[in-house]
């Protein structure tokens, strides 16, 4: 005994000196090439950043050693004075279902940083090029804003070709399919899933979750998703990437033949069941699985017939549980429960969950372990945790972040273009970048990202098909407008704003504070993201008319506030002038006032008073009469009923026209002819202009837009309109033939 005792002794004192040499040897080869630590070389880049990185990846390293050391000491002194068999180590035994790649989380601190801790070594190679496939249900407006900001943290750091599919709603569906489209980002593919078709799967199985139906979706994915795909990664919407995916998805290769889904530990003690008295969750296998981040072997799951066997653990639960409380979460673990061979514990790194009251801050040591962040609680960023402000920073770094930065293309992955790329490409090559209206031009053809219904909209249409949406649009500067437009306009509003990421989140706090704006659902705002040096004013306001869900359509601009009443007025007209049959533009007259605080007129009589006082003027009389002189303000004064007028060159009134009416014209951008434009192209498809007796609007005050002062300071910017105009009365004339004269012979009179 005393023997073997001294035989461990001098096992252990060789194995203390061995470690110490080979700390010093690590520190040596860190300080080689100018600080470059030639260990960790292989798995970071030769950047600054890089550098510090590696200089705390270092330090971190030469701690764990020296605990170690500490460790080895303390079991050397207590060798001395017994003959018991010595610890192997801090790590104890695998728990159930516990993966190569984990250890248990119930070790002491210095075994639970070597089981979070990342290390670029152990990573699973991920082939160059190889396209990973992603899953998310997505229901409603605000899933669908959530969803971007998810999107954003994984195209920041991905590597590889994706394919995201999304189970969606109609909603979801047309605001991500138009969201894609805009964004053009190389080497994405897309493809939704009408969650519809799904629900009768699912609708059976009570549910107090608050994701209501949807949170049962991905049970059904092995039928909704392709047969022929073999493996995705399911995503919550409230999560947030700080890693490339391509790392989450190296993970399939570390299943066993027998794993089927990859899952982390829940980190709070919800299915222990003591959170409250008489607190009785769904059976799971100790602290549970949280589904915030599944990885599933779709082909594997179809095999055991994933669809019959995830039903029978449903319908064997609910007949003592009654409903689920966690949606599909409850249903996974109780599978899992029966089945705990089938699951692949994943680090908890993978899926840090932040609602209240979790062990979320024992699966990180150091920034550089973080990889997922999950937004679980419904307090969202107002969650408790030590580290939420570092947190939260990242997640607003994502949801600020400029989207357009995010379309470049993989090195060493081209992609294959799709068609509207194409097309965008050859249009772009046939601009001649000498030309002095090239920026002009280059605008036109510029795709910008385009997120519908960025707030909740309900719109519930009219029976009698007269209803009639205001359409304008607007930029930052004119936010303090909405209320007000709110509080004289009942109906449905269309409303386009050309925002930058984090100008449409400063406009997204506005809206939520606003009593008048938070309870208004009739109003759509969709964000047209800002791209370029000029302002797309006419593509702006197209995104807000083809939006628009009515027969008819108002289209003013944001700085005019329509008289009370006015939304009925407009009703009743539309039917009087039969407009549903006929070809018509109502003209709604426009006034303005040099005052910021204005009593407003409550009728046209009041109007005509303030008119003759001084308080009010017709719109722009002092400034550009042909503007608006066509409307016929002396007539006006005394009309009782509608009245038609003839187009005159540069005639630009605020109308009233069906939905079908022709869009504006996008070659014009910035100031100058962006409705001149539009109004030519109403008359020469004939519409007639009748003028509305007792309609008003009126222009508020405001400062100077930034193109106006590039309009009235640059001669070239002049030019260049001049020559847009001259291209336009072309592209009329070869429209609609010898009618469009007119107009060609009006501009050379001027």
């Amino acid at each position: 005994m005393h023997l073997l005792c001294r035989g461990r002794l001098k096992l252990l004192v060789a194995s203390l000196t061995a470690v110490v040499l080979l700390t010093w040897l690590y520190l040596l080869a860190g300080n080689l090439e100018n600080g470059r630590s030639l260990l960790l070389a292989p798995c970071l880049p030769d950047t600054p950043a890089a550098q510090v990185l590696e200089r705390a990846v270092l330090e971190s390293r030469v701690r764990e050693v020296e605990e170690e050391n500490r460790q080895i000491k303390l079991q050397l002194s207590q060798s001395q004075g017994t003959t018991g068999q010595l610890s192997e180590g801090n790590y104890g035994n695998q728990p159930w279902g516990a993966s190569a790649d984990t250890v248990p989380e119930d070790g002491d601190n210095t075994a639970e940083e070597k089981n979070n801790h990342t290390d670029c070594s152990r990573s699973p190679t991920v082939q160059k090029c190889e396209l990973i496939h992603v899953a998310c249900v997505c229901a409603g407006h605000n899933a669908s804003r959530d969803v971007v900001t998810l999107v954003k943290s994984v195209l920041f750091h991905r590597r590889n070709p994706l394919h995201f599919h999304f189970i969606t709603d109609t909603v979801a569906s047309r605001i991500l399919s138009s969201l894609f489209q805009s964004w053009m980002v190389p080497s994405v593919q897309v493809s939704f899933y009408d969650a519809e078709e799904l629900k009768s799967e699912v609708s059976w199985i009570p549910n107090k979750h608050y994701s209501g139906i949807y949170g049962l979706m991905k049970l059904t994915l092995t039928k909704a998703l392709p047969s022929d795909l073999a493996k995705v990664i399911v995503l919550d919407t409230d999560i947030t990437f700080a890693t490339d995916i391509a790392e989450l998805w190296g993970i399939f290769k570390k299943f066993t033949d027998k794993q089927v889904i990859g899952l982390v530990e829940n980190q709070s003690d919800w299915y222990l069941g003591n959170l409250w008295k008489n607190h009785r969750p769904w059976p799971a296998l100790g602290r549970g699985f949280n589904t915030g981040v599944i990885l599933l072997y779709l082909e594997r799951l179809r095999r055991i017939s994933w669809e019959q066997m995830w039903r029978l653990t449903a319908e064997r639960e609910l007949m003592s549980m009654l409903s689920t409380s966690l949606a599909d979460q409850d249903i996974f673990n109780a599978f899992i429960k029966q089945n705990p061979v089938l699951v692949h514990q994943l680090p908890c790194f993978w899926n840090v969950q932040l609602s209240d009251h979790t062990r979320s801050e024992q699966c990180y040591t150091e920034v550089s372990d973080l990889k997922v962040i999950h937004w679980n609680s419904p307090k969202k960023l107002r969650v408790k945790n030590k580290h939420v402000e570092f947190f939260r920073n990242l997640y607003l770094t994502f949801l600020e972040y400029d989207g357009n930065l995010l379309r470049r293309e993989l090195f060493g992955c081209p992609s294959q273009a799709s068609p509207d790329s194409v097309r965008l490409q050859a249009a772009l090559e046939e601009l001649d970048e000498d030309d002095q209206c090239y920026d002009f031009r280059r605008e036109r053809l510029t795709v910008h990202r385009v997120h519908l219904y960025f707030l909740q909209y309900e719109y519930t249409p009219s029976e009698d098909e007269t209803d009639v949406t205001l359409v304008a649009q607007l930029s930052m500067d004119r936010l303090q407008m909405l209320e007000a437009i709110c509080k004289h306009w009942e109906g449905p509003i269309s409303l386009a704003l050309y925002m930058s990421d984090a100008e449409a989140q400063q406009f997204l706090r506005y809206a939520q504070a606003s009593e008048v704006l938070k309870n208004r659902k009739n109003v759509g705002y969709h964000i047209v993201y800002k791209e370029g040096q000029f302002y797309p004013v006419n593509l702006v306001r197209n995104v807000a008319l083809k939006n628009a869900n009515t027969p008819y359509v108002f289209l003013t601009d944001v700085d005019f506030l329509p008289m009370y009443g006015l939304y009925d007025y407009l009703r009743k007209s539309i039917v009087q002038l039969d407009m549903a049959h006929t070809k018509k533009a109502l003209v709604v007259p426009a006034f303005e006032t040099l005052r910021y605080r204005l009593s407003f007129p409550k009728s046209k009589a009041e109007l005509l008073s303030m008119l003759d006082m001084g308080t009010l003027y017709t719109f722009r009389y002092h400034v550009w009469p042909k503007g608006h002189a066509p409307t016929n303000y002396a007539k006006w004064r005394t009309a009782t009923t509608p009245y038609k007028v003839e187009w005159e060159s540069d005639f630009e009134p605020y109308v009233v026209v069906r939905r079908d009416c022709p869009e504006y014209d996008q070659r014009f951008v910035g100031f100058g002819w962006n409705k001149v434009s539009h109004i030519m192209e109403l008359d020469a498809q004939e519409y007639d202009l009748m003028v509305l007796p007792n309609a008003f609007m009126i222009h508020m005050p405001h400062a100077p837009s930034f193109d106006i002062s590039k309009f009235r300071s640059s001669s070239s910017y002049r030019n260049c309109l001049n020559t847009l105009k001259d291209e336009f009365h072309q592209d009329l004339s070869r429209k609609y033939g010898a009618a469009a004269l007119k107009y060609l012979t009006a501009q050379r009179n001027i």
